[in-house]
């Protein structure tokens, strides 16, 4: 039997280009293998082989998603592969994003076998879960040598047309029911769970649930007028050319903007960075989207104690949760020791 054509898809980073300057970097091809593919290709034996390997830039791909997929597509296509592998992405959100639209993409035009890799938070997951099958990885690129061959494992048993669960070989579920002949009534399976978690017993569900974080709410501002308020957005509005270079999707760092003085925010002086709305209505007036003309106005009036001096801004578009988590543990610290008293977060 003669081993499987694979065509494997990574970033700028894993290609060897470069780090975010040079997440630009427009969709190109090589032969042959090129680095984690070495893993992937390793782990294969004689199943498989990486034929190909398409690299693309993560901010490239992600704010010229249909240019780009369309590019990849006919790369990937004049390779001709039996399956199609992209990543491991681990919690990288702009490459977790990249890899399983891409995959998706090449599953629609080409119907063949596809698989991706990332861990639990990256947005890649919820977005396209439903879509491609995608493995479950460890946080960052130290999970390589678990994460490379899983991935080559589990690819060659789905080109194989082998049965696969997620309990079994660890891809994040799909939402997908299957029908199946069972000993036990729905009743008696019911009784059963119930009983082994009233004895702290060990079971599995048979309809898994989503889980969601508590947030417990502050208490109330007790004298609004003598407050300090501070604004925070996921909005992405950032002075005019966003200096630091707030990615436009799978943020990974958020900007601190001084106020001082400022009482309107002009489309001569300010923008959104965002990715995932129509831009045109925020850069024509910021101020939709982070309200500092408003509370200009209720400073004045005596409403509030005063405005904070500086705004924190990140884009939400994608942006994974354990990145959000950490911007705002960051830069919550600078708000309790400047005695902000309340913060109003605006999104879009």
């Amino acid at each position: 039997m003669s081993k499987l054509r694979v065509v494997h898809y990574i970033n700028q980073f894993y290609g060897g280009i470069g780090g975010e300057e040079h997440a630009g970097h427009k969709p190109e091809c090589r032969e042959g293998v090129v680095g984690p593919g070495m893993a992937i290709n390793a782990a294969f034996g004689e199943a498989a082989e990486i034929v190909g390997t398409v690299i693309c830039g993560d901010s490239y791909f992600n704010e010229n998603v249909e240019e780009a997929t369309k590019a990849i597509i006919a790369m990937v296509t004049n390779l001709q592969p039996d399956v199609f592998v992209a990543g491991p992405a681990f919690n990288a959100g702009r490459y977790g994003m990249a890899c399983a639209a891409v995959a998706k993409a090449v599953q629609a035009e080409l119907g063949i076998t596809v698989a991706t890799a990332m861990y639990e938070e990256n947005p890649g997951v919820d977005s396209f879960r439903r879509d491609v099958y995608i493995l479950k990885t460890g946080d960052s690129a130290a999970a390589m040598r678990t994460a490379a061959p899983a991935l080559a494992a589990f690819t060659v048993k789905l080109a194989k047309g082998e049965a696969v669960t997620p309990e079994a070989d660890g891809y994040f579920p799909r939402g997908i029911r299957k029908n199946k002949f069972v000993e036990d009534t729905g009743a008696k399976r019911a009784v059963d769970m119930l009983l082994q978690k009233i004895n702290s017993e060990p079971f599995s569900t048979e309809y898994a649930m989503p889980t969601f974080d508590n947030v417990a709410p502050s208490a109330p501002v007790a004298d609004i007028s003598k407050a300090t308020i501070a604004l925070v957005t996921s909005g992405g509005i950032v002075p005019k050319n966003n200096p630091d270079r707030i990615e436009s999707s799978s943020a990974s760092k958020y900007g601190a903007y001084s106020i001082t003085g400022v009482n309107d925010l002009t489309e001569a002086t300010y923008e959104t960075a965002h990715g995932g709305y129509d831009p045109v209505c925020a850069n024509i007036d910021s101020d939709r989207v982070l309200p500092v003309d408003v509370l200009r106005d209720l400073e004045a009036e005596g409403k509030i104690g005063k405005l904070f001096e500086t705004f924190y801004s990140t884009v939400g578009n994608g942006t994974s949760v354990a990145n959000s988590k950490g911007f705002a543990a960051d830069f919550t610290q600078q708000l309790l020791s400047a005695g902000v008293d309340a913060v109003i977060l605006t999104s879009t």
